[in-house]
């Protein structure tokens, strides 16, 4: 739930994955904080990845959804597994708008529902290179930033994946279980300079990246095409609370927390918003 704390007010507030999902609900909340934003996606298909990505239209609704609350955006399409194109959008957006204050280092996408020894080469690589090393070089790119602003706050998204195993998603598996020492170790760096480096943890939350074949399969495997309704069964099997899932904003709730002054003695955790998934 969306609140009028303007918490972050004064602030520019970077989002990766912005275009849709998880990203763009964390672009428009932190806009309804007070930050302007700077909004980087892909916007086109990797292979391996067996659901649609985003679009630049996508971008753009998120961008307009920005302007709507009243707050400056930037977009920009930029590939975060690509340091210079990354590291040129980043800074062009920053010279832009003055500053950089926030990173929600949120890029990530999906793929496998294989045992280990079946997945390709390849879909190990794009998941990695994604979900792990785009985080990396994210931070790489953005921290003289937030060094230069006095300080900042970066929130990393991982998963309870990074926290548990799942059977069938060993690359995904393995990406957000390093995220969690990544974060940790940039907390360890980057403290001194003022900037507090934090990961969420979700569940599964209702977006394209959940909402296709391959993960609703993962939960019913024996249903060749399980429906919405089957999955949200199968889904609320492990959560203790009465939900199958979370909506992006219910992930937007901790990450607005994590980059403001409530939080600033914060840094170097992982905040598992999971509906109780981790307690079973």
């Amino acid at each position: 739930m969306a609140v009028n704390r303007k918490r972050a007010e004064g602030r520019v507030a970077l989002v990766t994955g912005a275009a849709r999902g998880q990203g763009r609900a964390h672009a428009v909340r932190l806009a309804e904080e007070g930050a302007d934003i700077i909004a980087l996606d892909l916007c086109r298909q990797i292979d391996t990845v067996p659901y649609p990505l985003s679009t630049p239209d996508d971008l753009a609704e998120t961008a307009g959804l920005v302007t709507a609350t009243g707050r400056e955006v930037v977009t920009a399409v930029a590939d975060v597994r690509d340091l210079d194109e990354t590291r040129a959008a980043i800074d062009d957006a920053v010279a832009r708008l003055g500053r950089l204050d926030i990173v929600v280092a949120n890029a990530g996408v999906h793929s496998g529902g294989v045992p280990s020894w079946e997945l390709t080469d390849e879909a190990w690589q794009d998941l990695v290179d994604v979900n792990l090393t785009g985080v990396w070089i994210t931070c790489k790119a953005a921290a003289p930033h937030l060094i230069g602003s006095g300080g900042g706050s970066i929130v990393i998204t991982s998963s309870t994946a990074g926290l548990r195993p799942y059977g069938g998603i060993a690359h995904y598996v393995a990406a957000k279980h390093a995220l969690m020492g990544l974060t940790k170790t940039l907390a360890q760096e980057l403290g001194a300079q003022g900037v507090r480096v934090n990961a969420v943890n979700p569940t599964q939350v209702d977006t394209d990246m959940i909402q296709n074949p391959l993960v609703r399969r993962l939960f019913v495997p024996d249903v060749e095409e399980p429906t919405r309704e089957q999955f949200a069964a199968a889904s609320q099997d492990g959560m203790l609370l009465p939900t199958p899932w979370l909506d992006p904003s219910d992930v937007s709730d901790a990450v607005a927390f994590l980059a403001s002054d409530e939080a600033r003695f914060v840094t170097g955790i992982g905040l598992p918003v999971d509906a109780g998934v981790l307690a079973r």
